[in-house]
């Protein structure tokens, strides 16, 4: 049923349980699994020209970090990309490029006016992926840490 998952992730916590869980569905389907992290091109283009480059170099290397962190998780070989672009636009650009059958992505679980003043890249993932998107809330923290792992998928 699923051939090639893609995990999109940004490092933040809220992609750490979309990545067990996405890795664990991956392994269920036996799926080619690509780590992908995108460098906001609008943060960039938003500062100051001289700190541009600054700025992008240190966006990449935390992209890197994202990513280090998903092959971390993981005993399978997975393929990682880093691009640079709008968010949203790039994850389902690269999902067509390589015919993938699922993103998978972390949330923060907004919702309200925030979710209406901030948006969120999930969220325009959801609303224009060409394949289905899991979406992975990430948990709140309890005072025992066996309630915060991962469930598996299924």
């Amino acid at each position: 049923m699923f051939d090639t998952v893609v995990v999109a992730t940004d490092g933040s916590e809220s992609v750490k349980r979309a990545i067990d869980v996405s890795l664990d569905l991956a392994d269920r389907f036996d799926a080619d699994v690509h780590a992908l992290s995108v460098v906001d091109a609008t943060e960039v283009d938003a500062s100051p020209e001289q700190l541009r480059t600054e700025l992008r170099t240190a966006l990449e290397t935390h992209a890197d970090a994202a990513l280090g962190t998903v092959e971390d998780r993981s005993d399978r070989t997975l393929t990682t990309v880093v691009r640079e672009g709008r968010p949203a636009a790039e994850i389902c650009e690269y999902v067509r490029e390589i015919d993938a059958d699922l993103i998978a992505t972390g949330t923060r679980g907004r919702h309200g006016e925030n979710r209406l003043l901030l948006g969120s890249v999930a969220e325009r993932v959801v609303r224009t992926s060409p394949v289905p998107v899991l979406t992975v809330r990430q948990l709140e923290p309890t005072a025992d840490p066996e309630e915060n792992a991962a469930e598996p998928a299924g």
